[in-house]
């Protein structure tokens, strides 16, 4: 392709990561990078060498740029529904940060536009590019664990010092906001969940009015369980510690750990000792989630982190805070 795919971003906080994956693919150039706050916005544009004409603060001026191709969109969960639909049908391609939306009536308005405008939508659900899990998912298909019957995960992390407006938003729950990283990646690993059931406890954050630790047990079907315990005030270094287990075999591993844990039986079901695979440490690997973005747009691919997936986990997110708040099983609904 002779022509180079031009990218805007949007969010120049977190959404640097994304200028960077730009940066890194041979197949893009960056077009614009937008963020309502000029501060940021120019922090960014020096640190990247990006010239000021490519700057602005108001993402219509994307909306209504044609020459633009691909966007990435790293702005507060409140706002992906309405700048993701208006970009989808100007006709851009979308890469939106996670959770895709916070709501059963946005996940359903997105899917919706993604779906008639026919054009390439990823959700930034980036644990499925973290080296340990994509090793993982690697193990688990090699057969090596045998049949999955339990897996756990968590989402541990310390929001005390991190209280944007946003962040505090009641319809922003920790499951969703950060806990959905945990969710995606078992719904991943071992499937949809087909029931869920929740407690919440709230010791942490006083200027959040939701639980800010959540225990959700989940049912995928008759004989496999799994787990996840998320907590947005926890007081120990950010980690989401994943315990895989099978008939022939357990895995640990985690997105912040250079190892991973491997136990094995042998032929008689004896476990052995256990191995360790020392892995790369990347935990928001935004570079590569790009590649594969641009390689799906110029190549038709499917994207592995659509809209439906997106959905999908924060689905089974709004089941799990309902049942904390309710006590009863809650089955998630995947018609979309």
């Amino acid at each position: 392709m002779s022509k180079k795919l031009r990218v805007a971003n949007i969010g120049m906080k977190f959404g640097m990561c994304h200028v960077e994956g730009a940066l890194d693919c041979k197949d893009a150039e960056i077009a614009v990078i937008c963020d309502s706050n000029e501060e940021n916005l120019r922090f960014a544009g020096e640190r990247y060498n990006i010239p000021e004409e490519k700057w602005t603060t108001d993402y219509m001026d994307i909306v209504n740029n044609n020459e633009i191709d691909v966007v990435t969109v790293a702005i507060p969960d409140q706002q992906h529904k309405q700048v993701s639909c208006d970009l989808l049908r100007s006709g851009k391609h979308v890469l939106c940060e996670k959770p895709l939306a916070l709501t059963r009536e946005d996940i359903e308005e997105i899917v919706k536009v993604a779906n008639e405008c026919g054009k390439k939508f990823m959700v930034g659900q980036i644990c499925r590019f973290t080296p340990a899990f994509e090793k993982a998912k690697e193990i688990i298909e090699a057969g090596t664990l045998g049949e999955l019957y339990f897996v756990e995960s968590e989402y541990a992390h310390d929001y005390m010092l991190i209280q944007e407006p946003w962040r505090c938003d009641p319809k922003r729950h920790g499951v969703i906001g950060g806990g959905c990283h945990a969710i995606d990646l078992l719904r991943w690993l071992a499937g949809d969940p087909q029931e869920v059931f929740a407690y919440g406890t709230h010791k942490l954050l006083p200027h959040v009015t939701y639980d800010d630790a959540t225990i959700a047990i989940m049912k995928f079907d008759e004989n496999l369980a799994g787990k996840v315990f998320v907590s947005t005030g926890c007081k120990r270094d950010y980690t989401m510690r994943t315990v895989i287990y099978g008939t022939k075999g357990t895995l640990i591993c985690d997105n912040t750990s250079p190892s991973m844990t491997l136990f094995t039986t042998d032929e008689e079901g004896i476990t052995q000792d256990p191995q360790t695979i020392e892995v790369e440490v990347n935990n928001h690997n935004a570079v590569k989630e790009f590649a594969v973005f641009a390689d799906a747009i110029l190549n038709d691919k499917n994207v592995l982190t659509d809209a439906l997936e997106g959905a999908k986990t924060v689905e089974v997110c709004l089941a799990i805070v309902e049942s904390a708040k309710t006590g009863k099983i809650v089955k998630p609904d995947y018609t979309f």
